[in-house]
């Protein structure tokens, strides 16, 4: 499958980044985490169902899965049409998830 990233998760990931690396004072850290974060959204070439629907309605009516990268977690979405997967969010897990999810416009 291809995997492609909304523009939300874009800068999702950068605010990660930033986050780690200019607030923490860290960007070994913010690269490492951000790094880790690519590799294992890049895994769900493969086998992209094998993580878990989202629990909460309307999402999982509407196919978002999400797979855990240490403390954030990776929603998106499965194309079988186009072959594709798509990024929607990368959160930090303890935020109020569904509010984000709510706030989410852009689904692939």
């Amino acid at each position: 499958m291809k995997i492609v990233y909304t523009n939300t998760a874009h800068q999702d990931l950068r605010a990660i980044y930033d986050y780690i690396a200019l607030s923490l004072l860290s960007p070994d850290a913010a690269r490492n985490i951000s790094e880790k974060i690519m590799k294992t959204v890049r895994s769900l070439e493969f086998l992209p169902e094998r993580n878990p629907l989202y629990r909460e309605e309307p999402w999982h009516s509407q196919g978002v899965r999400f797979i855990p990268v240490q403390k954030y977690l990776v929603f998106y979405t499965i194309n079988t049409v186009n072959n594709t997967v798509s990024v929607v969010r990368i959160m930090y897990g303890a935020r109020d998830l569904s509010r984000q999810l709510e706030e989410t416009t852009e689904w692939e």
